[in-house]
């Protein structure tokens, strides 16, 4: 059975998805879309149909892996905060569903396409098309970057990087208290 990545890109108004498979070394967008909230009022029911949806799309085409981006900036905290709350959302529909969940920052996801952690969606999209078989219809920016997180867990899984952690940070390089701890024994105080 080939490996099914599921790639989102959460927002708490609109939060893209792709499937991505490979069948005989074609890579294949199944699906691109997004859940659009923008018309609901409540944050919560957002985060909801968030939720929801998301365990909805697990059940139905049956991923092995899901890639989620990580939001690392904003101008307003509440916005940043709205949009934490929707990668959480996403993340626990993951974990619910007994799936591995694994975290990209977007330079990551970036420079893994392009070779340039800084560059444009329009970029990013076009490297997209091709390198992975696109449905036909014109997707939108959500979608594109969603099938990107995915690709980029594809190819870190392909090229042999280790992905066993569930965090990539920016600058590759394993980013945990362990590591930490191993690089900087004279730093640690015993209680």
């Amino acid at each position: 059975m080939p490996d099914i990545i599921l790639g989102i890109d959460p927002g708490s108004r609109v939060t893209g998805y792709a499937i991505l498979t490979e069948e005989k070394g074609q890579l294949i967008a199944l699906r691109c879309d997004v859940l659009k909230m923008a018309h609901m009022d409540d944050h919560s029911d957002r985060l909801k149909y968030i939720f929801d949806q998301i365990s909805g799309i697990i059940r139905s085409n049956k991923p092995t892996a899901c890639a989620v981006e990580t939001p690392v900036y904003g101008v307003d905290p509440q916005a940043m905060l709205k949009l934490g709350r929707a990668q959480a959302a996403a993340i626990l529909a993951i974990k619910n569903c007994d799936l591995p969940a694994f975290e990209y920052f977007p330079k990551v996801v970036k420079k893994a396409i392009t070779g340039n952690g800084n560059a444009s969606k329009e970029q990013v999209a076009f490297m997209l098309s091709k390198t992975v078989q696109l449905p036909n219809e014109k997707l939108k920016n959500d979608a594109t970057d969603a099938l990107a997180v995915a690709w980029c867990h594809y190819m870190k899984g392909k090229r042999g990087i280790p992905t066993g952690s569930n965090k990539t940070h920016q600058n590759n390089k394993k980013s945990d208290w362990a590591d930490f701890i191993a690089k900087n024994p004279d730093r640690v105080k015993g209680i």
